[in-house]
């Protein structure tokens, strides 16, 4: 599958982050790419190949219900032709904000996220305590004709102290900088399905 992003949605990207620390793209990937994705995703949930998200890293993972509510399986290249599509649209989107930001950034790592009815993610940053690899993170929603009242927001506490939702349409691309930007998944009332991941660059701690 042959996918590219256009130099000026690039720009957005990088001028967003440079001044905000994140950006939201309302049409970042093709509608056909998403459904993809998304058809994808249910396949998986109905297979079972999904499992309870954990917080924490390495040995110290723990399934907390309390502090989170979904469930993941982590993108391999070569699993699908959508899915090496969208590992394409990525790298091409790290190699532009090394390009224009110089962040370092050496790979990137994703996984589906299907969050059930009720089911949500209590305020958080992506970056861990002991490990500073993820530098930006990015999320790409594959959820067609999301309604605000649907609930299921990407909530975001931004630096100026701004409080900013997200709603979790399908094509729609938001990033931001892991260590600089909390935020949390509020319950919805239907199923809630995204594509998680984060740039990451070599790191200043042992791996």
């Amino acid at each position: 599958m042959t996918t590219d992003i256009s130099d000026s949605l690039l720009s957005r990207i990088i001028d967003d982050l440079a001044e905000f620390g994140w950006s939201l793209q309302t049409q970042f990937a093709p509608q056909s790419l998403t459904r993809q994705l998304a058809e994808e995703c249910r396949q998986r949930i109905s297979q079972g190949t999904l499992a309870p998200a954990g917080t924490g890293r390495g040995n110290a993972v723990a399934v907390r219900e309390g502090t989170r509510g979904d469930h993941i399986q982590w993108l391999e290249a070569g699993q699908s032709p959508a899915c090496d599509g969208y590992l394409q649209l990525l790298d091409e989107l790290r190699v532009a904000l090394n390009q224009s930001l110089y962040l370092g950034l050496v790979d990137y790592e994703s996984h589906f996220a299907f969050y059930p009815p009720g089911a949500f993610y209590l305020k958080h940053l992506d970056r861990f305590l002991d490990e500073d690899r993820r530098a930006v993170s990015a999320v790409l929603y594959l959820n067609e004709d999301w309604l605000p009242e649907e609930g299921g927001a990407l909530r975001l506490y931004l630096a100026d102290g701004e409080v900013r939702d997200v709603w979790p349409q399908a094509g729609t691309l938001v990033v931001f900088l892991s260590a600089d930007v909390p935020h949390e998944v509020l319950p919805a009332s239907r199923d809630r399905l995204s594509l998680t991941g984060w740039f990451r660059r070599r790191g200043d701690s042992p791996l």
